[in-house]
């Protein structure tokens, strides 16, 4: 399942993710972990105290888990170093400072990288149980980077 779409279903509707569509990035026998990519984050990234004196680049709401880290997925392994391949040409994190260096000047856009809050995770076979009961969809077709 690694590398494909989840989309909520109304089943998840008056729920943190009612209407999202979720990336997952690592599916293994001990569950699986994923982003929400849909949903804009309040702040952009120069908001953040640590990195207020980064560019305005946009953040995304990832998922109600460890909200207290930032998270990235991008198509730029050439300017990236250390990512770890999700699917064809998209990786999950890698050099942090190197993303925002490139980031900041300018070389990387929204069309290399997503920057996320937060993460989406489920234990061993929950995410089957929950595409079973109908509270997703599963979709190889998404929408990872702006135009």
């Amino acid at each position: 399942m690694q590398g494909i779409f989840l989309n909520s279903t109304d089943l998840l509707k008056d729920t943190f993710f009612e209407n999202t569509q979720i990336f997952i990035t690592e599916y293994n026998e001990n569950g699986a972990m994923g982003f929400v990519v849909n949903e804009l984050f309040p702040y952009k990234f120069n908001e953040l105290e640590e990195f207020k004196h980064s560019a305005p680049f946009p953040m995304y709401d990832g998922g109600p888990m460890d909200r207290e880290s930032l998270f990235f997925i991008h198509q730029r392994p050439d300017l990236i170093t250390g990512g770890t391949l999700v699917t064809g040409n998209i990786y999950l994190g890698g050099d942090f400072e190197e993303a925002v260096r490139l980031i900041n000047n300018k070389t990387l856009s929204e069309k290399d990288i997503k920057l996320l809050i937060g993460y989406c995770g489920w234990d061993h076979q929950d995410l089957e149980e929950e595409i079973v009961e109908g509270s997703w969809e599963v979709s190889k077709e998404g929408q990872l980077f702006g135009e």
